[in-house]
């Protein structure tokens, strides 16, 4: 545990790790751009049935010949007359206009686009029978999530953060610069998959570089300061997608800048607690007086040596070897009990989360503004969070972000569908606790598992958070049993994993573990006090019964 002391020894939050930190968290305002943006690409317009190629629409009344119009007097999305059904209209839609059959849209459909010039929806007609493609599309990227978060989360605790970074900035640089050429929708998913595998790579190893190279008193600052860069992509989201609506050059703008990234990345200087943690000592020290130098404390770093190191690390020298496995998760207790608590909230938090944040054209107001709300309700959110997670802890901020974006979420639920402001009130103020608990959660983790694990661990709950996002938009489709059906789901599963954090150890002043001993020891000394405090309990209590006897 004395990893901490030799970070205070070589300049502690010093210049290197402003510089670090900076350079690692700035690609973060992208990867924000990338979770969501087929609410903008994938845009579903106003539309109707195309009418044959003969059909001459410049003539008065020839468009709204072929459409039969719905309940509402809006032409039908998806059908037309078999033939022109000319004539003054019946005011009571298809069934009273006209005896004429109708046919799914055979020649195609006219789009509005009024808002969005361009869409995948647009390009590829994703409407109709083919509707179910675009929520595909969606599910494709969560899964190539899932799989970077189980590939590149153990990767990086094999090889190591930098090297798995640099990787990872260069497939989403491709990837989604081939996504914006892509010829066809099954080539732009494939596309979609792979960004969605290095996006998850680089939010799991951002986090453990910046948290492996910081002191203790200083890890929550930067877990929220990596928070509220997400937040602002979110607003950067809305303002390019707004600037440039065409869904080709936007996919392009948000993915170029991942080609400067991977550029700048090869500066990075690799964890130096990973280092320890894989026995490779020499690098250890290299890296440590390296950093020293940077931050100006040469002198401290040239006083570092092979045998300083031995004897301030000789516990995680010893130990730390071969416990670099996924296995360990549940063969170990300790670690067995911390990956089951764990998985629950990185689930909960991603189900709701994506429940909400998917669905923007469903708010009834312009999907430009309501990615805006979202964005700026994550800024108090997270600061609120942040202020509860230094003075009261990572556990009660934990539940308390959970629990009330749970019971956010079930008011909903049953507030009337025509109160519209208090429903879209109630789900800005759930998405804003979900923000936060996403804001502890990588937090928590990190702090949670031993170094020779963390990336695996985090990997794993990062996996748990994908199977959410990709479930949640099936629940979705119960709204055709009973339209409150999916908010009543989305909020009772964050209210009844937040009372896994009961089973979870307080990170808060606590240093970093390093190895799956260290986690031992912290459980055993949990139990220790609990067993002391017992003990002093009890001639509390045989003093009280004699005073009650006199």
């Amino acid at each position: 545990m004395a990893f901490n002391d030799l970070l205070l020894q070589v300049g502690g939050a010093g210049r290197f790790q402003q510089i670090q930190v900076t350079l690692v968290v700035l690609p973060l305002l992208l990867m924000a751009s990338h979770n969501t943006l087929q609410n903008f690409t994938a845009a579903v317009p106003t539309h109707h049935c195309r009418p044959p190629a003969d059909t001459n629409l410049s003539k008065d009344g020839e468009l709204d010949a072929w459409l039969p119009r719905d309940g509402q007097g809006r032409p039908e999305s998806c059908l037309r007359f078999t033939s022109p059904q000319r004539g003054l209209p019946f005011p009571n839609g298809t069934e009273t206009n006209g005896t004429g059959a109708t046919e799914p849209c055979t020649h195609g459909w006219i789009y509005d686009n009024s808002t969005f010039p361009s869409t995948i929806v647009m390009e590829w007609d994703l409407v109709c029978s083919r509707r179910a493609l675009r929520q595909l599309a969606q599910s494709l990227y969560m899964v190539g999530v899932l799989l970077g978060a189980m590939i590149f989360g153990h990767l990086a605790d094999r090889l190591g953060r930098r090297k798995v970074l640099i990787l990872n900035y260069l497939q989403t640089a491709v990837s989604g610069t081939c996504a914006a050429f892509a010829p066809n929708f099954p080539v732009y998913c494939a596309f979609r998959l792979l960004s969605g595998m290095s996006l998850a790579g680089i939010s799991l190893n951002c986090m453990t570089l910046n948290v492996e190279w910081m002191p203790i008193h200083t890890r929550a600052c930067v877990g929220t300061l990596i928070g509220y860069v997400y937040s602002l992509g979110q607003f950067l989201l809305a303002g390019v997608a707004y600037a440039v609506p065409h869904w080709r050059y936007l996919q392009l703008l948000v993915s170029v800048p991942f080609f400067a990234f991977f550029i700048y990345s090869w500066f990075f200087i690799e964890s130096a607690r990973w280092y320890s943690s894989s026995g490779r000592l020499d690098l250890t020290l290299k890296a440590l007086q390296r950093v020293a130098w940077i931050n100006g404390k040469r002198e401290e770093g040239a006083n570092l040596s092979m045998e300083v190191l031995r004897a301030s690390l000789q516990k995680e020298l010893t130990l730390g070897k071969g416990q670099a496995s996924a296995v360990e998760l549940l063969r170990c207790p300790a670690l067995r009990r911390l990956f089951l608590c764990l998985s629950m909230l990185w689930f909960a938090t991603s189900f709701a989360y994506y429940g909400l944040v998917m669905d923007l054209q469903g708010f009834g107001v312009s999907i430009y503004l309501i990615q805006m709300i979202f964005g700026a309700v994550d800024l108090p959110a997270k600061l609120v969070g942040f202020l509860v997670i230094n003075s009261m802890g990572r556990r009660p901020a934990q539940m308390a972000s959970l629990l009330l974006a749970g019971v956010c979420i079930l008011i909903n639920g049953v507030v009337p569908q025509d109160q519209s402001i208090v429903r879209t009130s109630l789900a800005v103020l759930g998405k804003g606790c979900l923000a936060a608990s996403f804001n502890c959660i990588f937090l928590y983790t990190g702090e949670l598992y031993p170094t020779v694990i963390r990336q695996t661990g985090l990997g794993m709950g990062s996996t748990l958070a994908r199977v959410g996002s990709i479930v949640s938009p099936l629940v979705s489709m119960t709204a055709e049993i009973y339209p409150s059906v999916p908010l009543f789901i989305y909020g009772a599963v964050p209210v009844a994993a937040s009372a896994a954090t009961a089973f979870l150890p307080e990170t808060l002043g606590q240093p970093l573990p390093d190895t799956v001993q260290d986690v031992e020891d912290r459980r055993r000394g949990k139990r220790r006090q609990q067993r002391q405090e017992r003990k002093q309990m009890v001639p509390l209590q045989a003093s009280a019964q004699a005073k009650d006897g006199l």
